[in-house]
């Protein structure tokens, strides 16, 4: 059995490398399964791309589409036709698309329509706002995945009400934590931790990509305005993703708290989270490891595709309303926070699981 698997933006690596981990682990025992690691290129800066096979010990991909940016249809159109180039002068029997990116979309839609099945990890998730990219990208995926692997039971729920047969939908937990888990004890400090001077539990991560908080420049001033003065004593430390860069230019932001970083590679990301205070942010991966690693999160969106990291994890949805968000400081900074719980299957075992359902499916 032959697997195409999908990576192109950031988030993707990390749900990628514990499963070809485990497609290894199946090969030295002798299942004749195997893998061809496509990179569409639609992340391409290091620290958001690279950095990430060097970290996570991924092999490096068999190909790279290198499609770069664009437009939501420029880089979907770009990334299928890259793609059936490349499944034409490589064909397989399954194309595994993960997450809720572009990449995955676009390679989900060109891989049904030359006649290879699909299987989506992370399937099922919804947010419920279809103004969001992600949730278009997630609908798309679902309507033509033909097997569905799941983190939780609201995505097995929704797959259901859709009328997806159970026998196709796989619940296995959450790949994200298993690269979690199984990098915690390599976490590194940033560099710049000695030269700002940070001590466990004495600052805030901020982290900002999405559309609706990063778009309009006025609306960005004042979120991050609140955010400098709530914080108080606390520094806040903003690694800027390219998305937020170019606005940000132009805000003139000084605040002696907040200080702005370049995107961090994953294991000085998760160290910097690890010994936060807290982390504020608009990404639903975060919330996830956040909800793990028993880190207060407040998150900077008004719906989530992740309920259980508010129902039984740590995080809190405030949206952009500047009310909730001072209630969330009010009981951040007085230690009131909730402690959370670890959702069921988030484990470290969600690839194993993962591979050995699609053993099962292909018979091997």
């Amino acid at each position: 059995m032959t697997i195409t698997i999908i990576a192109g933006a950031r988030p993707n690596f990390m749900k990628i490398a514990p499963i070809i981990e485990a497609i290894q682990t199946k090969r030295k025992h002798g299942i004749n399964i195997k893998y061809r690691l496509v990179h569409t290129g639609q992340h391409y800066d290091k620290n958001l791309s690279h950095t990430f096979f060097e970290e996570l010990q991924i092999p490096l991909p068999d190909i790279n589409l290198d499609v770069k940016s664009g437009t939501q249809a420029e880089q979907t159109g770009a990334i299928m036709i890259a793609f059936e180039k490349e499944l034409e002068q490589n064909p397989c029997d399954l194309v595994l698309v993960v997450g809720d990116v572009t990449s995955t979309m676009a390679c989900a839609i060109v891989a049904k329509k030359h006649g290879v099945k699909v299987a989506h990890v992370e399937a099922g998730i919804r947010s419920g706002d279809i103004d969001m990219p992600e949730e278009i990208n997630r609908i798309v995926t679902d309507s033509l995945t033909d097997y569905f692997f799941t983190t939780s039971n609201y995505a097995n729920q929704n797959l259901k009400n859709l009328g997806i047969s159970e026998s196709n939908i796989f619940f296995v937990g959450n790949v994200m934590i298993d690269t979690l888990l199984k990098n915690e004890s390599r976490f590194k400090k940033p560099s710049f931790w000695n030269s700002f001077k940070l001590e466990p539990k004495k600052y805030l991560v901020l982290t900002l990509h999405r559309p609706s908080n990063v778009d309009e420049e006025n609306k960005l001033k004042i979120l991050i305005t609140k955010i400098s003065v709530l914080s108080e004593n606390y520094k806040i430390i903003f690694p800027v993703h390219p998305r937020t860069k170019k606005h940000l230019n132009n805000l003139n932001l000084n605040f002696k708290n907040l200080k702005f970083v370049n995107p961090l590679g994953y294991l000085e990301f998760n160290y910097l989270v690890k010994h936060s205070l807290a982390v504020l942010t608009d990404s639903g991966g975060i919330t996830e490891e956040t909800t793990v690693l028993n880190i207060p999160c407040i998150t900077l969106r008004n719906s989530t595709e992740r309920p259980e990291t508010c129902e039984v994890g740590t995080n809190v949805l405030v949206g952009n309303d500047l009310e909730k968000l001072s209630n969330a400081f009010k009981k951040l900074l007085s230690g009131e926070w909730r402690s959370g719980t670890i959702p069921e299957l988030w484990d470290g075992k969600s690839a194993k699981r993962i591979v050995n359902h699609l053993i099962d499916i292909y018979q091997l």
